[in-house]
């Protein structure tokens, strides 16, 4: 009986904390890479996480503005979120750090490198899974980048699965 009981709560604490732990979700995003000035920015993020870590792979593409001399930027970055495990009325901040590589041109002007990045933001709720995500980053770009440190700010549909 004793060792019937013991298996028997193993397994409703499998069932109850492994799926309540993982958490995915998806965003689509455009805003603005404000350095030099400003220009569009625009891309995608796809997550997990574990209650109040989280992991995300990021991609970004600006435009370049060649009269202002502001060269497009790709990054591809991975990112390791500290959130806020549930929403507070809605909002569910978070604060980020992460890194990856870059690929910035401007006229024959072409550098390739590795980026670091920090920033911040909130997922705030709007209907079911369905949420708004608003977004600042700063990035540091090695190698030689004509501009650095980049900043961008974006606003972004968000889809919690």
């Amino acid at each position: 009986m004793r060792h019937a009981s013991l298996k028997a709560l193993l397994v409703a604490l499998v069932v109850l904390l492994a799926p309540a732990l993982a958490r995915a979700d998806a965003t689509l995003f455009i805003g603005a890479n404000t350095s030099p000035v400003n220009r569009t920015a625009k891309g995608f993020a796809i997550g997990a996480g574990l209650v109040v870590i989280g992991f995300e792979f990021e991609y970004s593409d600006t435009t370049n503005d060649v009269n202002a001399g502001a060269p497009s930027l790709k990054t591809g970055t991975g990112n390791l979120l500290l959130q806020s495990p549930v929403a507070f009325a809605g909002f569910q901040p978070y604060l980020e750090i992460g890194g990856g590589l870059y690929h910035e041109e401007l006229n024959t002007i072409s550098n390739t490198g590795f980026v670091g990045g920090t920033g911040g933001g909130l997922k705030i709720a709007l209907i079911g899974p369905l949420r708004l995500r608003v977004d600042y980053r700063a990035f540091t770009l090695k190698n030689g980048a004509l501009t650095t440190p980049a900043h961008r700010v974006y606003a972004g549909v968000n889809l919690k699965f």
